[in-house]
């Protein structure tokens, strides 16, 4: 009888290690497959690197030195005036390279007396600004290569064939500032959606006055 007790005893034992066994063998499985499918849902991408750069406008406003001043700098010539005839006088605007596209003026700037001594035309390209006394303006493109605008016809001005001696002789008389100038300056203004036109680029130059 007590035989048979150990018996049963053991095969209880028996049956519960097995159990216990497959127990843990489909937990074992469980981990495995959750563990598999949480690799597979883990991923990512490269980097994607957004850089902002800034666009840029150059410009210069160059003449020839006409050595009469004797001072070396080409901004303040002086040209000896005979009736009738034509003086070289050649301010250009040249845009840089890789400048972006733009409005270009030239402000041409004459004292008082200059109409009575002197006249000129503007170069081909350029349009007079509504309601801005000498200034004129262009649309100018975006370019690998620096471009360049004569600011006068010809590159020239003329002495009027109406200059007498006495008018002269009177210039001479008041001192070289009441010699008749021309003021020329350069400016240039981003051309793009927000600045559609000339006028309203031009009323974006704090010295548009």
């Amino acid at each position: 009888m007590m035989r048979g007790k150990h018996s049963v005893k053991r095969a209880k034992n028996i049956k519960g290690a097995k159990l216990l066994v497959m127990l843990l063998s489909l937990i074992l499985v469980l981990c495995t497959i959750i563990g598999g499918t949480a690799a597979w849902l883990i991923t990512n991408t490269d980097p994607v690197v957004n850089t902002f750069t800034y666009g840029d406008i150059n410009i210069d406003l160059t003449e020839t030195d006409t050595n009469k001043d004797g001072d070396g700098n080409p901004n303040t010539n002086l040209y000896p005036m005979l009736p009738g005839n034509t003086i070289t006088k050649d301010p250009k605007v040249t845009v840089l390279e890789n400048s972006e596209n733009s409005w270009l003026f030239v402000k041409l700037e004459k004292s008082e007396n200059f109409n009575t001594f002197m006249e000129y035309e503007v170069a081909e390209g350029w349009t007079a600004l509504e309601n801005a006394d000498g200034v004129y303006w262009r649309a100018v493109e975006k370019s690998t290569e620096k471009q360049e605008f004569s600011v006068l016809k010809e590159d020239a001005v003329t002495v009027k064939e109406t200059v007498t001696k006495e008018q002269l002789n009177a210039l001479d008389a008041n001192g070289a500032n009441n010699y008749p100038k021309l003021i020329v300056t350069a400016y240039a203004v981003q051309r793009d959606s927000n600045i559609t036109s000339a006028a309203d680029a031009w009323a974006k130059i704090p010295v548009n006055a």
